[in-house]
């Protein structure tokens, strides 16, 4: 018999801080930000909360990290190109689709819009601005109404996600803002009620990168 103690084997399925995340990631998307515990998540990884927060201290960590992987996912195959409005374009509307597909993400955002997950978002879209010839005294102007932008849709879409607001449902949702606008007096509100249809047949993605189109014309400089 071998009396030297027997070295633990290392198990495949070993807790890892990205195991957490990408549990909590899932979490959220299937439940949303009320349902994210740290008992909850040790159910999900069969494990004690104790062993969870030897890796991350607390919620808003967790929510952070998890935000955070998100949008590096959603950043990493973006490479700048020849033209840096075309790049800036694929960083926006990939933030866009991330949200659309996690809204969670959008809340966090909203609420903590400097939190680390930004910061390469910052980076990219200030060096493909940079690019587009915005003089560096500009430049934090420029990138804010950018970022400025992203979040505002962030907390659009959070907020519909919030009213449970499903795309089965959309039509019915506009449907009513429309009557509640065109209740207005015409004559004292022309363009709300010009604006109306528009608002119950828009595309949220064709007006999303209309507005960045806005953003990007004003960037540019006189030629």
């Amino acid at each position: 018999m071998d009396p030297r103690p027997k070295t633990p084997e290392r198990r495949e399925d070993a807790l890892s801080r990205e195991r957490i995340v990408a549990s909590a990631i899932g979490l959220l998307d299937e439940e949303g930000e009320r349902a994210l515990t740290f008992r909850a998540l040790a159910n999900r990884l069969s494990t004690g909360s104790g062993a969870i927060y030897w890796h991350i201290p607390d919620k808003d960590a967790l929510l952070s990290a998890a935000t955070e992987t998100v949008l590096s996912r959603a950043l990493a195959g973006i490479a700048g190109g020849s033209d840096p409005a075309d790049t800036l374009r694929a960083i926006a509307l990939s933030v866009f689709d991330a949200i659309e597909v996690h809204p969670w993400v959008g809340t966090q955002l909203a609420r903590e819009p400097w939190q680390p997950a930004m910061v390469e978002v910052f980076e990219r879209s200030s060096a493909q601005f940079d690019l587009l010839g915005v003089p560096r005294g500009s430049l934090f102007h420029c990138v804010s109404a950018f970022v400025q932008y992203l979040l505002g849709s962030a907390a659009q879409t959070a907020a519909a996600a919030r009213h449970k607001f499903r795309a089965s449902e959309r039509p019915a949702v506009l449907a009513a803002i429309v009557e509640r606008w065109t209740r207005r007096d015409p004559g004292e509100y022309p363009f709300v009620h010009l604006l109306a249809e528009q608002v119950r047949t828009h595309d949220e993605r064709e007006a999303f990168l209309a507005g960045l189109d806005l953003i990007l014309a004003g960037a540019k400089p006189a030629r």
